[in-house]
């Protein structure tokens, strides 16, 4: 035994000793663009030794970290092709082959998903081609290599999308909330607090003002909104001559701005989401929590507030001008509806509708909202360090937060009916589950849009923008920019999720590069990126308000019982007054710095000048 130790030792040291002292690793990107500079990366090499890294032509030279490790930067390729990468360290020598293609195919992705959106008009058509685009370039454009990227667009990129913990936590958040929104609506607790609001209403100008607040009381989604305030405020407005239209446009106008602004939406999940997506890989924005950019943007949400903001100036002067003023005049004399023809069919699901022959109390919706708000900020707090409440919330889990929230706001809303006996348990599953099944959509379009996103970062589409643009644009226009882009692109896709998924993970790395690139890439340029995420947002909804196709423009049609056509015509006025106001008083300002706060004022102030001059009173026509 002894002999055979000896032996094995002997055996061990020679073969040790013949063995390469080092054993190092090439990681490459998983193509490269000509023109374009990317990194590659050496591991396990000897640490503290001098590495060589060859490529064609050009030589780099770097040492090793304590750990082995050496990234070379600023590596690039005058055009495409096929490229030995050979790295040399002491008497060792790797090689590895790396694909370069041209720049601009990488952005083919995101560009053909906007193209085939405004072709088709349907987002999920257009997000499943450019990922299959962006798979297959980052195979090979042959039939093999398109074959393998189609496979490759399910199996492999839309299972890595749904692998990550914090996007699980996000789709599981939205669901809950929207189980929720199922429950409290099932249940009569919204009815009752939609009741009560409708009951204070007794003139045309008061029933306006009510419907209004009732859409800031529903804030959690925006499609329940519409639904409940639609539905619901019809006969009180009919009652008191108020148009179809004008019914259609409050609703319409309060439902989406109230809820991508909102702390507790089915929108925040999503937000947030594609917020943490673009701002991972982002040298300098690795640390910053997407919860935090998102409560920063909110000031900078100028299309929203000032939409809530007209929204109440027309309702509360009862000042109207365009057809809209033609509508009210026709509605005071007794002919609400466009044309004297039937009520259109008013959306009527049951997850939408209260249980018959339940009593209305309003606690039941109003404590599990509070309960959701109360967790929510509970749980950022404990989640969170710091001395003062931002530096608290900017560290805290907002996963974590999101998950504990939405789970105690069902529970809460589940147990109250429950032990009421409103709702069997067997009844409330199903409220809960019609409030889930909902979402649904909106989670597929925002499973998709993270795809592309992975993909679109795999083929660096935002290192392409960066070279081509960053020396270009100037930094104060970025953010309108943004908001032009969003606003075009949602207007003609009629959806203001899918703009907001196709183009938020370009536009954070672009507005950082663009302040890199002019030395702001640091807190004083903050603003900036917040005034350009809040502009991926607020153009998204304005362009969504403005669009003919849009799903909660012909939702707003349908369950204030409006024709579409005359909802589109009398509304595009008011959406494009705002919507200008908000560019020319916020955006722009913004961008050179000036406090949100002082935008907001100046473009209320404006809107309320233009109300005052081209506004006028139906109820004194007669």
């Amino acid at each position: 035994m002894r002999r055979l130790a000896v032996i094995a030792a002997i055996l061990g040291g020679v073969l040790s000793s013949a063995l390469p002292a080092e054993a190092f690793e090439i990681e490459l990107p998983a193509v490269g663009l000509s023109g374009v500079p990317s990194d590659i990366t050496v591991t396990g090499a000897t640490p503290a030794s001098a590495l060589r890294l060859q490529m064609g032509s050009a030589r780099f030279d770097a040492v090793a970290d304590n750990e082995g490790n050496v990234t070379f930067s600023g590596i690039s390729a005058d055009s495409s092709g096929r490229y030995t990468v050979e790295v040399t360290s002491g008497g060792e020598t790797r090689t590895a082959e790396l694909r370069v293609i041209p720049g601009w195919v990488s952005i083919l992705p995101a560009a053909v998903a906007i193209i085939v959106a405004l072709v088709f008009r349907n987002v999920i058509p257009a997000l499943l081609v450019g990922l299959w685009l962006g798979a297959t370039a980052l195979r090979e454009f042959t039939l093999g290599g398109a074959t393998r990227g189609l496979l490759d667009s399910f199996q492999v990129w839309v299972a890595t999308a749904m692998a990550d913990r914090d996007r699980v936590s996000i789709i599981l958040f939205t669901m809950m909330i929207g189980g929720m929104v199922g429950i409290i609506t099932r249940n009569g607790g919204m009815a009752c607090i939609v009741r009560k609001i409708v009951s204070r209403a007794k003139t045309a100008i008061g029933g306006q003002v009510a419907v209004w607040m009732m859409g800031l009381m529903i804030f959690f989604d925006d499609y329940s909104n519409t639904l409940v305030v639609g539905n619901t405020a019809r006969s009180l407005t009919d009652h008191l001559r108020i148009s179809r239209e004008k019914l259609a446009y409050i609703v319409d106008s309060t439902a989406a701005p109230v809820a991508c602004i909102a702390l507790i939406t089915t929108w925040i999940g999503y937000e947030i989401g594609l917020v943490q997506d673009a701002l991972r890989g982002v040298a300098g924005l690795e640390s910053v929590q997407a919860y935090s950019v998102f409560l920063h943007s909110i000031p900078y949400s100028f299309y929203p507030i000032l939409a809530i903001v007209f929204v109440l100036m027309v309702a509360a002067s009862g000042r109207d001008y365009g057809p809209m003023y033609a509508a009210e005049l026709r509605a005071r004399s007794g002919q609400v509806k466009p044309t004297p023809k039937d009520d259109l069919p008013a959306m009527s699901a049951d997850e939408l509708e209260s249980k018959s022959g339940i009593p209305l109390r309003a606690f039941n919706a109003f404590v599990p909202i509070v309960a959701l708000i109360v967790a929510l900020g509970v749980s950022l707090y404990m989640t969170g360090e710091g001395e003062t409440i931002t530096e608290i919330i900017g560290s805290a889990d907002p996963y974590r937060a999101m998950m504990y929230a939405s789970f105690v706001g069902v529970l809460v809303a589940a147990v109250l009916t429950m032990a009421q006996r409103i709702l069997s348990m067997h009844e409330t599953v199903d409220a809960w589950y019609g409030g889930v099944r909902a979402t649904l959509f909106g989670l597929i379009v925002l499973v998709l849009a993270w795809t592309l996103s992975d993909v679109t970062k795999e083929l660096d589409t935002a290192g392409y923008l960066v070279t081509i643009l960053a020396d270009t644009l100037p930094v104060a226009v970025v953010p309108a920019i943004v908001f032009a882009l969003a606003a075009v692109t949602a207007f003609t896709t009629g959806t203001s999720w899918g703009t907001m998924g196709i183009l938020m993970p370009l536009i954070v790395p672009l507005t950082w590069a663009v302040l890199g690139t002019n030395g702001m890439a640091d807190a004083d340029g903050m603003h900036v990126l917040y005034s350009s995420v809040a502009c991926c947002l607020a153009g998204a909804v304005w362009g969504d308000h403005c669009s003919p196709i849009s799903d909660t423009t012909v939702l707003s049609s349908v369950a204030s019982g409006c024709d579409h056509i005359e909802h589109v015509r009398t509304q595009l006025p008011y959406a494009l007054t705002v919507g200008l106001v908000a560019l020319a008083t916020g955006t722009i300002p913004g961008g050179f710095g000036v406090p949100p706060w002082l935008s907001i004022l100046v473009g209320a102030a404006v809107l309320a000048g233009i109300l005052r001059m081209l506004g006028r009173r139906a109820d004194d026509a007669g």
